[in-house]
């Protein structure tokens, strides 16, 4: 049985509200709200393929911010890092 068009446009809706909102910011402006969320989590990933990219997700007071860069953002010591093998971010 196929979803009907209403019911996957529902569905989709629905999976954005229980992940919540995901910020896509530039590098320069992610590296600003690590340094204000120096105990904060972060999830680190590294693309080995087709593109050397870092992609970086955290959470900051209440949103999710993501940003991906050539180089390596420069990481406050204090700051807890989570290698994960990819970052899915909904688009």
């Amino acid at each position: 049985m196929v979803p009907s068009a209403p019911g996957a446009v529902a569905a989709a809706i629905q999976a954005v509200r229980a992940s919540g909102a995901i910020v896509n910011v530039l590098p320069d402006e992610f590296q600003r709200l690590l340094e204000q969320n120096v105990q904060g989590l972060l999830v680190h990933t590294q693309a080995k393929y087709f593109t050397r990219r870092h992609r970086y997700l955290m959470g900051y007071r209440g949103l999710a911010f993501y940003t991906a860069t050539r180089e390596p953002l420069r990481l406050p010591r204090t700051v807890q890092v989570i290698e994960a093998k990819k970052i899915r971010v909904p688009t």
